[in-house]
């Protein structure tokens, strides 16, 4: 990666769309990347659209602003592409990575004539199979790390596996299903 990425994520509130550019802040920072992470929202509740932000670079980043022309998107709710501009200001060298399993017809439409590539993974069916319940940010990590190859699948495994030791000291029972969710999504994530 010569130059910067940028990731602007779409989610609702307690979807964990914050936590994962946060997550892959912190994996992109341990392969030796400089890296900003940061979500964007107001006084939002469960359920409210939020936005989250990543800049993952070799050099350093002297940029501090929120993220308008982004080289990838990410969303973790399809149920947003009708009332949320995700494709705004996105570069069509990019890609958009949605949790989805909507038609290729229907999403074409909704997404404003985005002539980029358009990715899908059904994050809900990784998630529940692995986690048995639904949480989308897992999977919609794996997905947009395999989508930019900002770093191999190796490395997201190696650093998600040392992440989820510390996040989840209190709960290790819910590592490996998290890890499981992982691998599925770098498997199933796949262009239209």
């Amino acid at each position: 990666m010569d130059s910067m990425i940028e990731i602007r994520w779409h989610g609702r509130g307690g979807q964990g769309a914050k936590t994962a550019s946060l997550l892959l802040a912190d994996a992109a920072f341990n392969t030796g990347k400089y890296i900003q992470g940061f979500p964007e929202y107001g006084p939002e509740r469960m359920g409210a659209p939020i936005t989250a932000y990543n800049r993952i670079s070799d050099n350093p980043i002297t940029l501090h602003s929120n993220i308008y022309e982004p080289d990838y998107v990410v969303v973790v709710d399809d149920t947003l592409l009708e009332s949320v501009d995700v494709t705004a200001g996105l570069k069509e060298e990019g890609a958009i990575v949605i949790n989805t399993t909507k038609s290729e017809d229907y999403l074409k439409k909704v997404l404003n004539g985005y002539k980029g590539n358009i990715y899908t993974i059904n994050a809900r069916k990784i998630s529940e199979e692995a986690l048995g319940r639904y949480f989308p940010n897992t999977p919609m990590l794996a997905a947009i790390v395999k989508v930019s190859g900002i770093m191999t699948d190796e490395a997201l495994l190696e650093d998600m596996k040392g992440s989820f030791k510390h996040k989840f000291a209190k709960k290790p029972e819910v590592i490996e299903g998290n890890m499981k969710a992982l691998e599925l999504a770098l498997k199933e994530v796949k262009m239209l």
